[in-house]
């Protein structure tokens, strides 16, 4: 039985398609619409900057429920739009007004309009309207279950789209295209081209970081790597990538709710991550399950989601089933059942999985009756999917039929394309002999006139001996001109040499001045090296330690194995020999024998503890509080109690710093039963948003801080150094005879 939310892509994406396409953001609520409308009339009538708010505004309109309003404004407008020579407005007015029509389930409007938006589109060369236009005639043939065609007009648009040059709007609607095809090749179960756009949307969301639109690119990436774990349980690489993208979906919300305005969608994300941990994780996750299908039932509840509160109180009630508490589970589904039935359009695969549940608990608690009754509403629930499920079968086989013919015109056109580019090649020929014909006109005509510019030439040559003539005077005249020059000249060089000294001086003014800056600047770039020198002396220090502490948990794996298949299986071994010499000594032996036998069980019993404290296998496979609390059972006995508290606790710590922090509380624990004698420890852990926080407290009797800094014991410089390498502070607060605490932070990252 599953209770994941299905088929519902198209209605959380249905919004903000339209709203990406008309306005490259969302608009909603009063506050926008006033807005809109102080932009609208700010602006000419006819003019670029009014069209352009003429989409936001009327979908504004629309969306606050005043359609009359929203039709009247665009229809003034395409009335001003039709009357320019340029139709480009026109087009795109009139794709909205299809969009609006057919929200209203008004489809010959709808039809009616998006004709005349296409044949505007053909006379414009704006692309990024033409492809609006396509869009729009795709996402009408989503609506009207006619698939096929749809993926045409959308793949023109996307085709459109690339072309155009780049706008504020052009990338928004762009990955509203992505969407609607992600949501048709979802719908054909066809994963290799539902993720190509996905991750295509996901890329536009990136780029434009946009949290509305980041928000939807995980929520669907999630469900398509979801629905390829559903059809192959054994990729858990599939599972892992739907509950990171859920959780990046989430997160994402988190941080941004006041600008994201759909909870339902929240709603979505939160119940299949908690169906998701439900039905393809251990059951340790059962918590995260329940944790995630509480908030997907307080948000459904919120946005009168009925569905999705159905589904979240189905995952609830599985919980509840798991933990064996079948009343609970009744009281889940019958919730579910109480609320699923309160709208008028059903989730069928929901209301299917809770008729089965109901009638199998009733089976178990043999109430045949209420069994025999739910069984009858599964039947006729099933019998009404299957019925549905064959028409979507059949209009699957006519969208891959045209699909198919679409392939057969595409090599139709590839013939005749071939068929033209072997005319396009004659032709080339042609002109090639054409174009040799014209250079041998042009060489005659050279030829002509290379002897009409030998005639020019020697023209030319009677003009320049008479113009040399006319230089030699010139010259003669440049030559006193100069000599005058050169008396001018001494008498300004006179002038620039004392000018030059001035200039010497303040030079040399400025090279004082340089040198002591430059001093000042070696003088800063020194102390620069030694803050650099002690930098690299630091890191130098934390790679000694991190080996030194590598190389203490090899020597203690390498130990406890050791010990554990080397010592252990040689005790084990000498016990079982023992067992057998017990029963053929003398009766007056047997007692020293079970002494030694019993002698034997402890000293297996301590070299497992042993083992355990120098590798805790438990760490490495279930994470730092599964350990700690082992650790603490274990260490327990009837005159000291050891508690362990995680509070907040994400499971997020690496796990070499969880291993650090499980040695640093054993050495304390260690240290507290060794010179304390406590009746009582105290183990808490708690995670804020940028830190760990580990408190250990003791009852037993303390000891003068004083003494212990002066006297610098190893065991606390250990402790000290294993914080400093976690970039930790360690704090200390011990009084004699009223017990110890000793806490130590360290930030997450």
């Amino acid at each position: 039985m599953s209770y994941t939310c299905k088929n519902v892509l198209f209605y959380c994406f249905l919004f903000w398609a339209i709203l990406l396409c008309c306005a490259g953001s969302p608009a909603y609520g009063q506050d926008i619409i006033a807005t809109y409308k102080e932009q609208y009339d700010k602006t000419a009538a006819g003019s670029a900057a009014r069209f352009d708010v003429v989409g936001k505004y009327a979908q504004a309109l629309f969306f606050q429920e005043r359609e009359q309003e929203a039709t009247q404004l665009i229809k003034e407008n395409i009335r001003i739009a039709e009357k320019q020579e340029n139709k480009t407005h026109a087009a795109y007015l009139y794709a909205i007004l299809a969009m609006n029509a057919q929200l209203n389930e008004n489809t010959t409007e709808a039809h009616r309009t998006i004709k005349k938006a296409l044949e505007y589109s053909q006379s414009i060369d704006a692309d990024e309207i033409k492809a609006y236009v396509n869009y729009c005639q795709g996402w009408l043939y989503v609506r009207d279950n006619q698939e096929a065609k749809a993926v045409q007009s959308l793949l023109t648009a996307v085709s459109l789209y690339e072309k155009a040059p780049q706008s504020p709007t052009k990338l928004g609607r762009l990955s509203a295209t992505y969407k609607e095809l992600t949501s048709i090749y979802a719908s054909w179960d066809d994963y290799e081209l539902q993720e190509k756009y996905s991750k295509l949307t996901l890329d536009i969301a990136i780029k434009q970081n946009n949290p509305n639109a980041l928000f939807d690119a995980y929520m669907m990436m999630g469900y398509l790597y979801e629905s390829e774990f559903a059809q192959n349980t054994h990729n858990i690489y599939a599972r892992d990538l739907a509950e990171n993208y859920y959780k990046k979906a989430i997160k994402t919300y988190e941080k941004n709710q006041e600008v994201i305005p759909f909870r339902s969608d929240l709603a979505f994300v939160a119940n299949n991550l908690a169906s998701l941990y439900l039905r393809a994780f251990p059951k340790p996750y059962n918590e995260q399950a329940m944790f995630y299908a509480n908030l997907a039932l307080a948000q459904a509840k919120e946005t009168h989601q009925i569905n999705f509160q159905a589904s979240s109180f189905g995952v609830l009630a599985e919980i509840a089933l798991q933990e064996g508490d079948t009343q609970k589970a009744t009281s889940h589904l019958l919730s579910a059942l109480t609320a699923i039935n309160s709208t008028h359009l059903p989730d069928k695969n929901t209301l299917l999985s809770i008729y089965e549940s109901l009638t199998q608990l009733n089976e178990r608690e043999e109430n045949y009756l209420g069994a025999l009754h739910f069984q009858k509403l599964y039947l006729q629930t099933y019998q009404s999917i299957y019925n549905q499920d064959k028409l979507e079968i059949s209009r699957r086989l006519e969208a891959q039929y045209e699909k198919e013919q679409q392939k057969q015109q595409l090599l139709t056109l590839q013939l005749a394309s071939e068929k033209k580019e072997q005319q396009i090649q004659l032709m080339r020929t042609l002109g090639l002999q054409q174009q040799q014909e014209l250079e041998n006109l042009k060489l005659s005509e050279e030829n002509q006139r290379k002897r009409l510019e030998i005639s020019q030439l020697e023209t030319e040559t009677h003009a320049q001996a008479l113009k040399l003539s006319q230089l030699e005077n010139d010259n003669k005249l440049l030559d006193i001109q100069h000599f005058k020059k050169t008396l001018s000249y001494q008498e300004k060089v006179n002038t620039y040499f004392l000018a030059l000294a001035a200039v010497f001086a303040i030079l040399l003014f400025v090279l004082l001045y340089v040198y002591k800056q430059r001093t000042k600047s070696m003088k800063q770039q020194r102390a620069l090296y030694n803050l650099a020198l002690e930098k690299e002396k630091q890191h130098a220090k934390i790679a000694t330690l991190t080996a030194l502490l590598d190389g203490q948990e090899q020597e203690r794996s390498r130990l406890a194995r050791d010990l554990h298949d080397g010592l252990g299986g040689l005790l084990s071994g000498t016990k079982i020999q023992l067992s057998t010499l017990y029963h053929k000594i003398a009766e007056g032996n047997k007692l020293e024998m079970a002494k030694s036998m019993e002698h034997l069980d402890n000293a297996v019993d301590e070299l497992r503890r042993v083992a355990h404290n120098l590798m805790p296998d438990l760490l490495l496979k279930y994470g730092l509080e599964e350990a700690l609390k082992e650790y603490a059972n274990r260490m327990s006995t009837d005159q000291l109690d050891i508690d362990v508290q995680f509070l907040g606790y994400t499971h997020t710590l690496a796990q070499d710093k969880q291993l650090l922090v499980y040695r640093i509380i054993q050495e304390l624990v260690n240290n507290a039963l060794k010179h304390a004698h406590p009746q009582q420890i105290i183990i808490q852990f708690v995670e804020n948003e940028t830190s760990y926080m580990v408190t250990i407290e003791d009852d037993g009797c303390g000891f003068d801080l004083t003494q212990v800094q002066q006297t610098k014991s190893a065991g606390l410089h250990n402790i000290q150094s294993r914080v400093q390498f976690l970039k930790g502070e360690l704090h200390l607060h011990s009084e004699l005879n009223l017990g110890t605490s000793i806490d130590f932070q360290f930030p997450k990252q």
